[in-house]
């Protein structure tokens, strides 16, 4: 599908700027119905893998995480593959594969009979999965230096969209039956699939292409390409314990929260739902005024900082209405993810951003690796068992805490010796013209 680069030209734009707004809208969808159907599966997985193991929070929390560390190894491995491939062929073919390899995969996993047979659902959706890396290179062909930071928080909106309806519907759903959110998933990404078939144009022209090479597509030399750029290297070091610890929250929420409140399907979906609007609203409707008052870098540290404390907030919680208000104190952290990808995207040529972004993608699956070890088959499984001397099941997001102090004093020092105007990064405004709007 994607051999022949000819064959992806005869759909390029020849005028790429004048299809700026479409693109936009056309990967944002795409983006928001990926998201979706991730999200679905959110409040269930955990509990088929509980109902695998006879009810044992415990033991489904090493089985969680272990299956967590196989999905996301899977992407460190993939996301420079696809990354390449999308630099030399476009980001149109590279996206529509992956987006029917999960359909297929979500039909899969909702057939699974054994946790066996959840561990290769779990392994093909993180070769499929690895797919947003050229998401975010496709975000990057389609942006200017002054929407650019827009067009990332706008990202981040389709993301938390995705993940107010997808954990709800989940939970609903899988209160009807626990493998149905599995099905309708699938279905979501095949429409999703035709759609990007017969809409979805292609971002990357073909004069702006580059060669291929198996070094290009070794994940850890596509690390070390971040040495060309120092201050996105210094970025992604902050990066690494950031994504660690958010990654570890996403593994260990669920049977955290059963475990802690007696949270079920419903009530999980619904609270992830709430993290979700959050960040709809602070990335969609927030990002844009902070970083043309601000900033890019100090909407980054500003963000990290509030990560940091709702980590604090979610560990110490003793009772579940807690929750929620730290959620919604804590999404101000949302302003984040959407400040430092426009830092990386301003400091990337155009020709390598497919690259640097599957080397990003393959720091967070190194991250997405260790944390469902460290957070759920590690800390959460222990501090639940018969073998700790104290029951503490927010042992993990106190841990995260600790991380994310240790990312916001790298940030700090990182854009201290990388003064903005060396950088090359936008604090303007993003343009107001009705031909940006998506």
């Amino acid at each position: 599908m994607v051999a022949d680069p000819t064959a992806a030209e005869s759909s390029v734009p020849r005028e790429p700027k004048q299809q700026r707004p479409a693109a936009m809208a056309f990967i944002l969808l795409t983006l928001f119905i990926d998201i979706l159907a991730i999200g679905i599966i959110i409040p269930v997985l955990p509990e088929l893998v509980k109902k695998f193991v006879g009810g044992n929070a415990a033991a489904a929390g090493f089985y969680v995480g272990v299956i967590g560390a196989t999905y996301s190894s899977m992407q460190f491995l993939f996301s420079p593959v696809l990354g390449a491939l999308s630099d030399r062929f476009g980001r149109r073919p590279v996206i529509l594969a992956s987006l029917f390899g999960l359909g297929v995969d979500f039909i899969v996993t909702a057939l699974a009979p054994s946790i066996r047979w959840l561990f290769v659902g779990r392994l093909v959706a993180g070769i499929m999965g690895a797919s947003f890396s050229t998401s975010n290179a496709y975000i990057a062909d389609v942006s200017t230096p002054e929407n650019r930071a827009r067009n990332f928080g706008l990202v981040g909106m389709m993301f938390g969209l995705g993940f107010i309806i997808g954990p709800a519907l989940g939970g609903l759903l899988g209160e009807v039956h626990l493998r149905l959110p599995f099905f309708v998933a699938a279905g979501l990404s095949l429409v999703n699939w035709t759609y990007g078939y017969f809409i979805l144009p292609e971002s990357l022209p073909p004069e702006k292409r580059s060669t291929i090479s198996w070094s290009s597509m070794n994940p850890l030399g596509t690390v070390s390409r971040l040495r060309a750029y120092p201050m996105v290297a210094g970025l992604a070091v902050a990066f690494v314990f950031s994504s660690l610890a958010q990654r570890g929250l996403e593994n260990v929420w669920v049977l955290s929260m059963g475990f802690r409140f007696g949270w079920n399907e419903l009530t999980n979906g619904l609270t992830l739902a709430l993290v979700g609007l959050m960040a709809a609203i602070v990335q969609g409707g927030l990002v844009r005024p902070f970083i043309r008052r601000f900033g890019e870098r100090r909407a980054a540290v500003i963000g990290v900082s509030a990560s940091c404390l709702s980590f604090l907030g979610y560990g110490l919680a003793s009772s579940g209405w807690m929750i929620p208000c730290v959620v919604m104190v804590g999404s101000i952290s949302g302003l984040s993810g959407p400040a430092l990808q426009s830092l990386v995207a301003g400091s990337v040529d155009s020709s390598e951003q497919g690259r640097v972004q599957g080397a990003l993608t393959s720091l967070m699956s190194l991250t997405s690796i260790a944390a469902p070890l460290i957070f759920t088959a590690g800390l959460f499984s222990y501090f639940t068992s018969d073998r700790a001397p104290v029951v503490l099941p927010g042992a993990p997001f106190l841990f995260g805490s600790i991380l994310l102090m240790v990312s916001l004093f790298i940030l700090v020092q990182v854009l201290r010796r990388f003064p903005a105007l060396s950088t090359g990064e936008s604090t303007a405004e993003p343009a107001q013209d009705s031909a940006e709007a998506v």
